[in-house]
């Protein structure tokens, strides 16, 4: 981004500076965070306040849509209305969010068990032990997500649970019964029992009937812009392959992608609903690729941790990182969660939790 806007091979170098700005903060955030959350205690304050926060968002969403009040934070709602956005203008950006704090919830959770061999009379306390105020905060957030009607958020969330829940129970041979059941009350319970009642039936709906909605304005056209997502990748292909090394400049897919689509394209783009293509179509392989590898480097360090065989409280928070991680990278494909600051800073800690899943110290020399 330095040389994108130094030597002007940006299309938008005021918006290139900007995100230069924001990348040095994000670098200097993932470094503030390995250097300070380094010990275990610190670690779980860390994934407590995330918890916090996720079931805050979670819970003012919900709260307005069931009220009928529709206010974000202090702001009447303009869009989105009847969907739960939290403090969150769109609603896909706080199922991104919730995505990530849901995972690390579970993370917290499984990395407080006890380790104990599972006995069918501990049933009741599996599910309504010492860790109920986490559970229910967890079903909080799970509600808020259903109640987003996101279709790719919700199935990043899914998704990545059945996936680092599948490959939890099968490297972990130690205690697998009990495992298995903790991770399956997640599904039974909080995603269908109580879902259901807060927007399941409506989310299943929205999944397998997207309809087009076209008007007219002006004589034009106007394509509802999310049935405009995938002409939208179309297009931004060639944008991208232009200068595939160097991009376009970061924060300049809205000037380069209009200008290329044309008045008639039928829709305003200022992103391009898939990170992955704006990521080229911007930062070109130079920074894209360095991008991808971060993040692959940090899902490896989770799975790292997740793997880990003398500590119950690392593969949980290996667990937790995973599915924040893959989730997010699900998403990605058809939305820009990573271009929102919020959710691109929670994403840099969250890489950062991963690779403290490893790393942290802990001052009892037992499970380490």
């Amino acid at each position: 981004m330095a040389i994108q806007w130094l030597f002007g091979f940006s299309a938008n170098p005021a918006a290139t500076f900007k995100y230069l700005i924001l990348g040095v903060s994000y670098t200097l955030i993932f470094l503030m965070f390995l250097s300070l959350f380094n010990t275990r205690k610190r670690l779980t304050l860390l994934l407590s306040v995330f918890l916090v926060s996720g079931a805050f968002q979670a819970f003012w969403g919900a709260s307005m849509v069931l009220s009928g009040v529709e206010w974000l934070f202090g702001v009447p709602k303009e869009h989105y209305l009847g969907k739960a956005t939290g403090t969150f203008v769109n609603r896909n950006h706080l199922a991104g969010y919730l995505e990530m704090t849901i995972g690390l919830g579970i993370g917290l959770m499984l990395a407080l068990r006890d380790g104990q061999a599972f006995r069918w009379r501990n049933i009741i306390e599996l599910l309504l032990g010492p860790k109920t105020k986490i559970r229910l905060a967890i079903v909080i957030m799970v509600i808020g997500l259903v109640m987003t009607q996101s279709r790719m958020g919700n199935a990043g969330f899914f998704s990545s649970l059945l996936i680092v829940g599948s490959i939890f129970v099968l490297i972990t041979k130690e205690h697998r019964l009990r495992n298995s059941l903790l991770l399956v009350s997640f599904i039974i319970i909080d995603m269908i029992v109580i879902s259901q009642y807060f927007g399941l039936e409506r989310l299943k709906d929205c999944l397998v009937s997207t309809e087009v909605s076209v008007s007219q304005e002006g004589g034009k056209l106007v394509f509802d812009i999310n049935d405009l997502r995938g002409l939208a990748f179309t297009n931004s292909i060639p944008l991208a392959q232009e200068k595939a090394l160097i991009g376009h400049g970061a924060g300049s897919y809205e000037v380069v992608f209009m200008g290329h689509a044309g008045p008639n394209f039928g829709g305003h783009f200022d992103h391009a609903h898939n990170d992955y293509i704006q990521f080229w179509v911007e930062f070109g392989l130079i920074g894209a690729l360095p991008l991808l590898i971060f993040a692959v480097i940090a899902l490896y360090q989770a799975f790292r941790a997740l793997k880990h065989k003398q500590s119950v409280y690392r593969t949980g928070i290996g667990f937790g990182a995973a599915m924040a991680i893959i989730a997010i990278m699900i998403h990605s494909s058809s939305d820009f969660n990573l271009q929102i600051p919020a959710n691109a800073m929670t994403f840099v800690v969250v890489c950062a939790i991963a690779v403290l899943a490893n790393t942290h110290s802990h001052h009892r020399r037992i499970n380490r």
